[in-house]
């Protein structure tokens, strides 16, 4: 097992795909589940990313209520409104009979921005999981402490997956205290990694990115400023971006990390070191992604 610091010369060892011409299909379709009555920004925050970082197609799945509003606020998208429970979630039975179909002709899936953990995003993730799509997922925020009872479907993904917890939600994952998350954020990821069998991004103000067999890569690089709310959509939302544009799950992991870290330092320069906002940080990618 190895441990290598992320720096740009190390990424530039493992380019991108890079497509000089060609249509929008060939850089893929991300789809993007998610949402709340209560909190409708983050599959918006995670969909802008995704096309921030080169996707060809996008489409949120989202609760019926919030469809319209943000299919305005996202005119670039096919907005999807999906059933909802009393509370204004998502609802996984809703759901389940459609998310199969939506994901068929889609590169990544991104599930999670704005769910809150509990059994109906348990079941949400459980949907996507036996709907054996050749896509690969991104399992973030809500879906992520209920994986634990669903690891054998994880590892089976056809696509593969990575999942960006926090120390919280790895902390739910593993049922081990918060505490030992942050006393051994590499051991945790690691052993999230071998027991899901996919790459984990182990956030915080290091993270640690580790493969199921063990190896890890250390980026402390981004800043205090991206502690933010909504800076975890943009996160996913550009992991799934660059997987849909055809990088496996280890090669979009370390990229999404390094991009949305330098988007962070780009800002904290011309802004501040705090107070700059998630909603910016997609912006500053592609030219990021220009200088790489």
């Amino acid at each position: 097992m190895t441990e290598n610091r992320l720096t740009l010369d190390r990424l530039r060892q493992s380019p991108l795909p890079m497509p000089e011409e060609g249509s929008k299909e060939q850089r893929g379709t991300v789809l993007v589940v998610g949402g709340s009555v209560e909190v409708p920004g983050a599959v918006l925050l995670a969909g802008v990313a995704a096309l921030r970082t080169g996707a060809g197609r996008l489409r949120i799945a989202t609760v019926e209520r919030n469809a319209a509003n943000l299919a305005i606020a996202v005119p670039e998208a096919r907005v999807i409104g999906l059933a909802e429970t009393g509370d204004g979630a998502l609802d996984p039975a809703g759901a389940r009979t459609r998310l199969p179909d939506l994901a068929e002709s889609c590169q990544s899936v991104l599930v999670g921005p704005g769910l809150s953990a509990g059994e109906a995003a348990e079941a949400l993730s459980r949907a996507i999981l036996a709907a054996e799509t050749r896509a690969t997922l991104v399992l973030d925020a809500g879906v992520i402490a209920g994986l634990g009872r669903q690891a054998e479907a994880v590892r089976s993904c056809r696509g593969g997956a990575v999942i960006t917890p926090h120390a919280g939600e790895m902390a739910r994952l593993l049922d081990i205290e918060r505490g030992a998350v942050e006393a051994d954020p590499l051991a945790a990821a690691r052993r999230a990694a071998d027991f899901l069998g996919c790459v984990v991004i182990m956030k915080g103000a290091k993270s640690w990115i580790v493969d199921p067999g063990g190896a890890a890569w250390l980026y402390d690089g981004g800043g205090v400023g991206l502690a933010t709310s909504g800076s975890g959509d943009v996160l996913s939302g550009i992991i799934a971006g660059l997987l849909a544009r055809g990088a496996g799950t280890t090669k979009a992991a370390l990229w999404g990390v390094y991009l949305h870290g330098q988007a962070g330092r780009r800002l904290a320069e011309r802004v501040g070191p705090v107070g700059f906002l998630a909603r910016e940080i997609a912006d500053e990618v592609p030219a990021i992604l220009r200088e790489a």
